[in-house]
């Protein structure tokens, strides 16, 4: 069966009586070419665990299958259960779990799932889960690479840079954890049903240390999280609003410290730029 192929897809769903969710954000692949780039792209090989996640009807878990040593695939809609025994039924390296992966205890799964094997992640992940589920993968440091298809521009978020419109503190998560990369773009004509948006897979390689030492991890992104919640606003008074314990003036005392303009916005730093601030902030916090 090639799962790619739209009719043969229809025909799949509708000997099955599956109904497309909304809520759980399914669009199933047209394309073949995409699943086996996005596996091609995924470094993997038979020494390889690999975490699916929301694997459909199963085009991208095959070509996993083919390749990795062993995959596990979270799906959280039961109601694919006897789809997913039909075009996985080839797939011996591969395990279906049905679960929510935002519920998953991620370090149990590794140690018991891919025992002896180095555990990435490659998905085409449910638009209206991406930001919790990435920042679940990437701050858990247990995958060397997660290779996922995501909204185009979650994707610009996570790889922008300071000055970008796009630039944003979940963009400096990712990169603090992992070398960001946009892979390539996949538009709305290869799914079923077509999304309103054009989608891009992304690589993120965990990075072995952060990219600047910092005092305090958590109040770097205290910081970083206060400087966008309020982009509009001066940094000095994005923090002095955000951070609690920080008035005013001690906020343009921090800044001015660091060799920035006291009427510099957030979206202007670059990662160590908040990092030398935060170590700033650490100290006074301190006295």
């Amino acid at each position: 069966m090639e799962l790619t192929d739209y009719n043969q897809i229809r025909d799949l769903l509708q000997r099955h009586g599956f109904r497309f969710s909304k809520s759980m954000g399914q669009n199933f692949l047209t394309a073949a070419w995409v699943p086996e780039r996005i596996a091609e792209s995924a470094g993997l090989d038979e020494n390889t665990g690999v975490l699916e996640i929301g694997p459909g009807i199963g085009c991208l878990t095959v070509q996993l299958s083919r390749r990795a040593g062993k995959v596990l695939s979270v799906e959280l809609d039961k109601t694919l259960m006897p789809i997913l025994s039909e075009t996985l039924a080839g797939c011996d390296n591969t395990e279906v779990l049905f679960a929510d992966v935002q519920k998953l205890d991620l370090e149990k799964t590794v140690r018991e799932d891919f025992a002896g094997l180095r555990p990435v992640v490659c998905a085409n992940l449910p638009y209206n889960i991406t930001s919790p589920v990435l920042t679940k993968l990437v701050s858990s440091g247990l995958f060397d690479q997660v290779t996922v298809m995501i909204q185009w521009e979650v994707a610009r978020r996570i790889c922008a840079v300071p000055g970008e419109s796009d630039y944003s503190a979940f963009g400096i998560l990712m990169q603090w954890y992992t070398e960001t990369r946009i892979l390539f773009d996949v538009p709305p004509s290869c799914f079923v049903p077509q999304p309103k948006v054009t989608s891009s897979v992304i690589s993120l390689h965990r990075r072995e240390k952060p990219p600047v030492s910092v005092q305090d991890e958590k109040l770097l992104f205290t910081v970083v999280r206060a400087a966008f919640n309020q982009r509009r606003k001066t940094l000095v008074n994005a923090l002095a609003s955000g951070i609690g314990w920080l008035d005013k003036e001690a906020a343009e005392r921090a800044i001015s410290s660091c060799g920035l303009d006291v009427r510099v916005r957030g979206e202007a730093l670059s990662i160590e730029a908040f990092a030398r601030l935060s170590d700033v902030l650490s100290d006074l916090r301190e006295r």
